[in-house]
């Protein structure tokens, strides 16, 4: 495992138009490039996660597994605004010598995606065997499919979609809300707006989740009355558990990356710039999860040509895409298998 920094020392043009000086561009990449530079895995990391994929994807990436370093070269790229390592809201303008905090700049999905393609360019990568993500990396795994599309071979999409919903924003919302009734996040500092992101997250969790997870995971003998509910402490540790790792002011600026997610702004609407995909696409969506709808999945499926669309069963709602592994594995290798037969008959 080798973990770098990129450093952009020209300005970055954000899609807003608005500009940021330089950048920096944390990531973390497992196994080697082989000869003919075909070899290469980049995974595209959701929320809150970091460039390490090992570390959050278990029984994904590892020797043996669908994502294995002894074959495949395995790149993931910290996203922008985030707190592990890429320019983000705690970085320092260069204009002001001060951290960005609330004043850093609005940034979309194809913001992300273009600082993935410079680390790329500066790697030489010109083609991505597989480029994969799930929930909010799957928002990057699409977009830099239609962006570039000569680049991608094989496309994975996870539990995701391609455009946020509506419902999605009233969940971001809400977390945004929290946030914003923490008054030390109006302070400008490192730990501004903690309590505000512990109940972000806590409300988040309601829609990576769902009501069989919960009453599966954190049950209570109704026969007594209790102050301290499962559920209850559970909310609070894990709310707890996110402040001690992340910020505020990324969470809060990550969050509207994925309200603004629609591949069909200023391309014609959705259908046309789907068409533009032209890598084998696999998708694969969860049937109970709550935030990214399996109808979201299946209306992808309809319009990205020849996509393969494969539906798992979990109780686990929308963390299914990081817990039901040996699922989605043995979808990921059937389909290429399929791809490989393929190809050698044609």
């Amino acid at each position: 495992m080798s973990y770098n920094i990129y450093k952009y020392s020209k300005a970055f043009v954000l899609e807003s138009g608005e500009i940021l000086p330089e950048l920096e561009i944390a990531y973390t990449t497992y196994g080697s490039l082989n000869q003919d530079k075909s070899n290469v895995v980049w995974i595209c990391h959701a929320f809150t996660a970091n460039s390490d994929p090992a570390e959050w994807w278990h029984g994904m990436v590892g020797k043996g597994l669908s994502f294995d370093p002894d074959k495949h070269f395995i790149i993931c790229a910290n996203i922008l605004g985030s707190h592990y390592g890429t320019t983000g809201p705690l970085s320092v303008n260069p204009k002001t010598g001060k951290a960005y905090y609330r004043d850093f700049p609005f940034i979309t999905v194809r913001d992300l995606v273009n600082a993935h393609q410079l680390l790329a360019d500066y790697l030489q990568i010109n083609k991505i065997y597989i480029l994969t993500g799930g929930s909010v990396g799957g928002h990057q795994a699409i977009e830099w499919a239609i962006m570039q599309p000569e680049r991608i071979e094989n496309l994975f999409l996870i539990a995701t979609n391609m455009r946020f919903s509506p419902w999605g924003v009233a969940f971001s919302t809400s977390q945004r809300m929290a946030i914003e009734a923490d008054p030390t996040f109006y302070e400008d500092r490192p730990d501004g707006g903690l309590k505000g992101l512990e109940a972000a997250r806590s409300i988040a969790l309601i829609s990576y989740r769902n009501a069989i997870a919960y009453n599966k995971t954190q049950p209570e003998d109704n026969h007594n009355v209790q102050n301290n509910f499962r559920a209850d402490s559970y909310q609070r540790y894990q709310g707890k558990k996110l402040s001690k790792r992340f910020n505020a002011y990324s969470y809060y600026t990550l969050s509207k990356v994925l309200d603004g997610h629609n591949v069909g702004r200023n391309r014609g609407g959705i259908e046309k710039a789907l068409l533009k995909i032209s890598a084998k696409t696999l998708i694969i969506g969860i049937d109970s999860d709550i935030l990214f709808l399996p109808e979201e999945q299946k209306e992808m499926a309809k319009y990205i040509k020849n996509a393969q669309l494969y539906m798992i069963k979990s109780d686990y709602g929308h963390d299914g895409f990081l817990l039901e592994f040996e699922q989605i594995s043995k979808i990921i290798y059937d389909f290429l298998k399929s791809s490989r037969q393929i190809a050698l008959k044609a």
